[in-house]
């Protein structure tokens, strides 16, 4: 008789356990966990930003190699081409 109010009480504690673990809305369904946490989010978001920033350098350095004078001011080129001549 003791060793069945025993298993009685520790199912009971198991039974309460895992209801107080899993937290239940108001219709009785359980909440969905969320996939990412807030400081993972804000982390992902941050990487992100990093890696546009880094596009948009790699295009502009892409740029820059093809085209160097388009960057330049025309007056520190053109001024020693007048000396020269």
């Amino acid at each position: 008789m003791a060793l069945n109010k025993n298993l009685l009480i520790v199912k009971m504690a198991v039974m309460a356990e895992h209801l107080h673990g899993s937290t239940l809305s108001a219709s009785g369904a359980p909440h969905p966990i969320p996939f990412l946490t807030l400081e993972q989010k804000a982390a992902f978001v941050f990487v992100l930003l990093l890696f546009i920033f880094l596009g948009l350098l790699i295009v502009r350095c892409f740029r820059i190699l093809l085209d160097p004078y388009s960057s330049m001011p025309s007056s520190t080129w053109t001024d020693y081409m007048e000396k020269d001549t």
